[in-house]
């Protein structure tokens, strides 16, 4: 599959089985996230497999993330919370690891782990793998940062949960490109 191929046809794919992609072919899918932009070579992206048993640890930490921003959950919404490491048989968690740079500030740094995160969804793809990249609290919880050594300025930028489609995901419309031409101050033109 060529590369624009795999970027118009690649879709989030919620139901997903064994297997997952691992040995050379997991390996081939860190080394395409280690393949992105990185201004000032800091190489902030953190990759961290979260695969078996480990999967329910994951649910629990999720579920007490939940309980300590939402003391009023109940016991269906946390359960909801544990399962959710459940629906792939690997959850690869991409963070980006934030320092103090003069020259290179955090945001370029997330960025830069988001763009690491997008070609190892382009990478699962072309190797014939689902995958959908979620967020959510647990992404922004202290918690849930600190269950993976991460620290508080830290960002997860995503948990990409990878596996094999249970079906094949339905062909989606994709938007047209707006882009505008930039001759000068106030000189917008539509292409």
């Amino acid at each position: 599959m060529d590369l624009t191929t795999a970027i118009q046809t690649r879709a989030s794919v919620g139901a997903l089985t064994e297997p997952a992609p691992e040995g050379a072919v997991l390996m081939r899918l860190l080394e395409a996230g280690a393949a992105a932009p990185d201004h000032g070579r800091l190489r902030p992206w953190r990759f961290i497999l979260v695969r078996g048993a480990a999967r329910e640890r994951l649910g629990a930490v999720f579920a007490a993330a939940l309980a300590r921003s939402v003391p009023e959950a109940t016991a269906p919404m946390l359960e909801r919370e544990r399962a959710k490491p459940l629906r792939a048989p690997l959850i690869l968690v991409v963070a980006a690891h934030v320092v103090a740079h003069p020259k290179v500030p955090a945001i370029e740094q997330i960025l830069a782990a988001g763009a690491a995160a997008q070609n190892i969804l382009l990478a699962a793809h072309a190797a014939g793998f689902g995958a959908m990249w979620r967020t959510g609290e647990p992404s922004y919880d202290a918690g849930v940062k600190a269950a993976f050594g991460l620290a508080p300025e830290d960002a997860i930028v995503g948990f990409l949960y990878l596996g094999t489609a249970r079906e094949a995901a339905a062909p989606r419309p994709r938007p047209a490109p707006e882009a505008r031409e930039w001759a000068g101050p106030g000189a917008l033109r539509p292409l």
